[in-house]
């Protein structure tokens, strides 16, 4: 490895139509885009709602280093002792003590650590620990260790997200917005050196409104009766980041979108 590490994160997985495409061509793209480590996101993989072991385990085979998550982390009760047992699943490090999991892990790759925190926003969000303390702690305890750090921070509002993000500029080698299933066309470097995206977008179906039948969403638009959302089942778009990261001085050096269509 140079003195630099490439690192792929991927966005929010949704249903069965996102996990055929990171089945399908996650391989392809590691090998296009010369990655060494690949993050995914994953917290919508089972039908929408959460992530289950099996889904979990299908995806360290095929090749992810590791899975973040977010509020939706804790729908499938199955996952709540996988959570513990897992080094390398995580739930945002900011819910409260004593709940399932943990929120940080660090992947090492040809003698390359790889720090990666998962935080969850406040912001139209349930009233958690607050991800601006608990990430400046918890990045700073990690930087002990390695300089390189990426931050997925899951969350509604781009301001918490700016803020956040400029808060921990130079502290932390990229912060990713995950949560939307929206990707935004605003990375960039920050001034302190870290990789910055609103929003990676998501792994899901194309043919969709942010991954769900489109027909449920309209008519529960038009009627505000509280109908259950559907994952929509279409070839999937695979959206997110590719990063390329000085390993010494743990500064991003280029972030390039990733969005390509899958067939399957």
């Amino acid at each position: 490895m140079s003195n630099t590490v490439r690192v792929l994160v991927l966005g929010d997985v949704v249903g069965q139509s996102g996990c055929r495409a990171i089945f399908a061509h996650l391989q392809g793209l590691k090998k296009s885009k010369k990655a060494n480590v690949i993050i995914v996101n994953g917290e919508n993989a089972s039908d929408g709602r959460g992530i289950t072991p099996e889904l979990c385990d299908m995806f360290f085979s095929n090749g992810v280093n590791a899975i973040t998550s977010g509020n939706h982390i804790w729908q499938q009760t199955s996952i709540h002792s996988y959570l513990d047992n897992s080094m390398y699943l995580l739930r945002p490090e900011n819910y409260p003590l004593g709940v399932p999991g943990k929120g940080s892990c660090i992947v090492e790759i040809d003698n390359v650590k790889i720090g990666i925190v998962n935080l969850e926003g406040r912001v139209f969000m349930s009233s958690i620990r607050c991800p601006f303390l608990i990430g400046k702690e918890i990045c700073q305890r990690l930087r002990k260790q390695t300089k390189v750090l990426i931050v997925d921070f899951h969350a509604e509002w781009p301001e918490e997200k700016e803020a956040l993000g400029l808060y921990l500029d130079g502290s932390i080698s990229a912060l990713v917005g995950t949560h939307t299933h929206v990707q935004t066309a605003d990375e960039r470097i920050l001034p302190g050196g870290t990789g910055y995206i609103t929003d990676i977008g998501m792994t899901g179906p194309s043919e969709s409104i942010i991954g769900m039948r489109k027909d449920i969403v309209i008519r529960k638009n038009l009627t505000q009766m509280p109908l259950k959302m559907e994952v929509e089942d279409s070839p999937a778009d695979i959206m997110g980041v590719l990063l390329e990261i000085d390993i010494d001085t743990g500064k991003t050096l280029s972030i390039e979108r990733i969005f390509e269509k899958s067939k399957v």
